[in-house]
């Protein structure tokens, strides 16, 4: 069975600890946290099989995709679900199904560690304090930004770093050791089923009555061309092909009213000109 080395471990983990920390950035790295893709990524740089990695990731996104953060900690943690999952998939060669599976309770014990770097910030908010009662500024950044950081590196890095070089070989043992059971099928169609429960997610959250018909037309395209084995960049192409047909009807649907509302104003005012000559 392949493991990962302790380089790859200790790439993945500086990883994940980066995002979990939120040391890349604000906004970007709330992206990062909210989706598995960018970690899938790295983990297949990593690992050498970037294509099978992204197979993965996929499938992990579609569970994740309703997710988001209003503040405060998530329900999960996309990105240490799928620093975990992906590994565990490449080195037992799972099905995106099964490596489902394996990240819904990874990315679940993922959300209590957030929450534990919560409970280290308000030891260390102390810092802000005394460098506010003292104003000074560069005690402030350093309270809010640097030592939170040191300290999630310190948290996250050596977990994930333990989690991937001795726990993920293990899982994948375990699995390959049950391939052909019906644990194997039993995790598939859990998996699986977790998939359309983030697409519905996304679906609820943000279709729009108006855009609907848009989601339906998706999902009988992909059903009625299935034997053509059409690829997915031919969906995107016909995804852009359909909205911009439908920001143009949209575009000249506003001109006609801009229009229409243009006239009556010049009819109104020649009425008025000329109710004023009499």
């Amino acid at each position: 069975m392949e493991t990962l080395s302790i380089v790859q471990s200790l790439l993945i983990a500086l990883w994940t600890a980066a995002v979990m920390s939120r040391w890349l950035g604000g906004g970007a790295t709330l992206t990062l946290r909210f989706s598995p893709l960018m970690t899938g990524l790295v983990v297949g740089i990593v690992m050498d099989d970037v294509a099978q990695a992204m197979i993965v990731t996929a499938a992990l996104q579609m569970i994740y995709m309703g997710i988001f953060s209003p503040g405060g900690t998530m329900p999960a943690e996309p990105s240490i679900a799928a620093a975990i999952a992906v590994p565990v998939a490449l080195m037992g060669n799972l099905t995106p199904e099964a490596a489902i599976a394996v990240a819904v309770p990874v990315g679940l014990l993922g959300s209590y560690l957030y929450q534990f770097r919560f409970f280290i910030n308000t030891f260390l908010g102390k810092y802000t304090d005394r460098a506010v009662e003292k104003l000074n500024s560069k005690g402030i950044s350093r309270s809010i930004i640097l030592y939170p950081t040191i300290a999630s590196f310190l948290l996250f890095t050596p977990l994930v770093f333990f989690a991937l070089y001795l726990g993920a070989p293990i899982i994948a043992d375990l699995i390959v050791a049950l391939e052909g059971t019906v644990i194997i099928h039993i995790l598939e169609v859990v998996g699986g089923g977790l998939a359309a429960i983030g697409i519905a997610t996304t679906v609820y959250v943000i279709g729009r009555k108006d855009y609907m018909v848009f989601f339906f037309l998706a999902y009988f395209m992909s059903v009625i061309l299935m034997p053509l084995e059409i690829t997915m960049v031919a969906y995107a192409v016909f995804g852009v092909i359909f909205a911009l047909i439908f920001v143009q009807s949209q575009s000249g649907k506003n001109g006609k009213v801009a229009s229409s509302t243009g006239n009556d104003s010049i009819s109104f005012s020649e009425d008025d000109e000329y109710d004023d000559g009499f």
